[in-house]
């Protein structure tokens, strides 16, 4: 289980100026929890590839954390602190986000069994892949649909609506980044957290969001030129709920919002 942040700017801005100081600490403290690695990625201005930067330990006092989040600019960022699933290993090829053929994705929540979620990727598609997560699977999907489909939002809308068909309670949500838009998946149907999980963050102390909407993801306006896409548990912005089981996108060049439902196997 993870949590996700994501940025779409007018202008290149840290993620620190786009969301604010105090969200951004409220963001970090969930690391009591979501400290099994960070990863940022980033696309400086339109028309331009993203990066990424990833690290296996807590972004809690991380300066390259602090410098990543604080003094680099970028059109639009998708920030990822992760909870690792259990049986899947800490280490950097595991911390998202992924990044391969121009496109970056972040994911929280569990497709299980992955032995059936890796039936559905191809040889080649396997034969790119750096870590043992079903997240990054789940990447490879979207990125297999792509090549049949007539946009990044449209690849990701088939890909997560074959995994729904296949896995009807899992977390599909999730940020992808690249072709000069930011999407948000909100897309966890019946998903819930484990007895385990919630012990852990009633522990931690955790803001009760976290075991009232854990999976739930929301979008603010801070003002006409910022967008923001969170997953729920922190920060005190304007926060609105996406549309459940949906994909949206939010264009790098004017801040445009479309979204899309999830196909049903009788949609065309």
């Amino acid at each position: 289980m993870c949590r996700l942040l994501g940025v779409v700017s007018a202008t290149p801005i840290s993620v620190a100026q786009a969301v604010g100081e105090r969200v951004l600490n409220d963001f970090v403290a969930l690391t009591k929890i979501h400290g099994d690695g960070w990863g940022i990625a980033r696309v400086r201005l339109p028309g331009h590839d993203p990066t990424i930067e990833v690290s296996a330990g807590s972004a809690l006092d991380d300066p390259h954390f602090v410098s990543a989040t604080h003094d680099r600019r970028s059109a639009a960022s998708l920030v990822h602190l992760r909870w690792a699933t259990t049986g899947i290993a800490v280490r950097p090829e595991n911390s998202h986000p992924f990044l391969a053929e121009r496109i970056t994705m972040a994911h929280n929540g569990s497709v299980k069994p992955i032995r059936e979620l890796e039936q559905l990727i191809t040889s080649e598609t396997a034969a790119t892949l750096r870590g043992t997560t079903d997240s990054e699977r789940y990447f490879g999907l979207i990125r297999q649909h792509r090549a049949s489909s007539p946009s990044l939002a449209e690849a990701v809308r088939r890909a997560v609506s074959q995994l729904r068909e296949i896995f009807p309670d899992a977390s599909l949500n999730s940020l992808i980044l690249g072709e000069n838009q930011l999407i948000a998946v909100h897309a966890h149907a019946r998903s819930r957290l484990p007895d385990e999980d919630i012990a852990e963050i009633t522990a931690a102390d955790l803001p009760a969001e976290h075991l009232e909407d854990y999976f739930g993801m929301r979008w603010a306006r801070p003002d006409e030129d910022r967008v923001v896409v969170a997953s729920t548990g922190f920060g005190d912005l304007d926060w609105r709920p996406l549309e459940p089981e949906t994909v949206t996108s939010i264009s790098m060049y004017d801040l445009s919002m479309a979204t899309l439902p999830l196909m049903t196997p009788s949609t065309p």
